[in-house]
C-alpha cells in the first residue's frame, strides 16, 4: 500500500482537487484506490459519491476523526490518497503523517499564499521522518499562469526552498467544473485536456520514486 498525504496550512489552495485527481489517476490505472477524507468539510467524499454514480471505482472513507484511521482503510488497498483538513499543522496530522509515504503540499502563486505555507513547512521540518529525509515532501505550484510575472517569481522562490518543486499545474476552470461533477481531467481525452494532463506527469513520476 502506498499512502499519499495532500496537506497545507491554508484553505482554498486546491488540496481536494489534487487529492481527487491523484485518486482517479490510480483508480483508472486499475489500482484499488482509497480516497481518505480527513477534512470535516467533506468535499472529497462528495466528489467520490458523484464519481461512483457514473461508474468510478475510487473508494471513499471518512477519516476526519484521525484516531479512527487504522481501522477505516481496506487491507487490500493499493493506493491511499488523504485529503487533509485545511489549517492543520504537523502536530494536527501526526497519525496521518505516520501512515504517509509522501506528502504533497499545494501552493498558490501569490506572495501572501507563499508566506502562509511557510508555517506549515516549518512544522513539517520538526517531524522526525521529514527531518531525517525518510518522508519525502514535494511542493506543487497550483493554479499557475506561467506567462505572468507572479507565477514566474513564485517558481523562482519555491525552487530555492529545501523541499523540491515537483509540479506546476496551470490554471483552468476545467478543474472546478469536473470535480464538481465527480470527474477529473484523467476521465477525458480531448487535445486541450491532454495538454493539462501533461502538467501532472512530473508529480506522478516523483510519487513513483517517493
Amino acid at each position: 500500500m502506498k499512502t499519499i498525504l495532500v496537506a497545507g496550512s491554508k484553505g482554498g489552495v486546491g488540496k481536494t482537487t489534487i487529492s481527487t485527481h491523484l485518486a482517479a489517476y490510480y483508480a483508472l490505472s486499475g489500482k484499488l484506490t482509497v480516497l481518505a477524507d480527513a477534512d470535516p468539510q467533506g468535499s472529497a467524499s462528495r466528489w467520490a459519491e458523484r464519481q461512483r454514480e457514473h461508474g468510478g471505482t475510487v473508494v471513499s472513507v471518512d477519516v476526519s476523526r484521525r484516531r479512527s484511521w487504522p481501522g477505516r482503510i481496506p487491507d487490500d488497498a493499493e493506493y491511499v490518497v488523504i485529503d487533509a483538513a485545511a489549517g492543520a499543522l504537523a502536530d494536527d496530522l501526526d497519525v496521518l503523517l505516520g501512515a504517509a509515504d509522501a506528502v504533497v503540499v499545494p501552493v498558490l502563486p501569490s506572495a501572501l499564499d507563499i508566506e502562509a505555507i511557510i508555517g506549515f513547512l516549518n512544522s513539517l521540518a520538526k517531524v522526525a521522518r521529514v527531518h531525517q529525509r525518510q518522508l519525502p515532501v514535494g511542493l506543487v505550484l497550483n493554479r499557475a499562469k506561467p506567462w505572468t510575472n507572479a507565477s514566474q517569481q513564485a517558481m523562482e522562490v519555491l525552487q530555492g526552498w529545501p523541499y523540491p518543486l515537483v509540479a506546476c499545474l496551470r490554471d483552468t476552470q476545467a478543474y472546478a467544473v469536473m470535480v464538481g461533477l465527480g470527474y477529473t481531467l484523467f476521465d477525458y481525452r480531448s487535445a486541450q485536456v491532454r495538454d493539462h494532463q501533461s502538467d501532472w506527469e512530473p508529480l506522478l513520476k516523483w510519487l513513483t520514486k517517493a
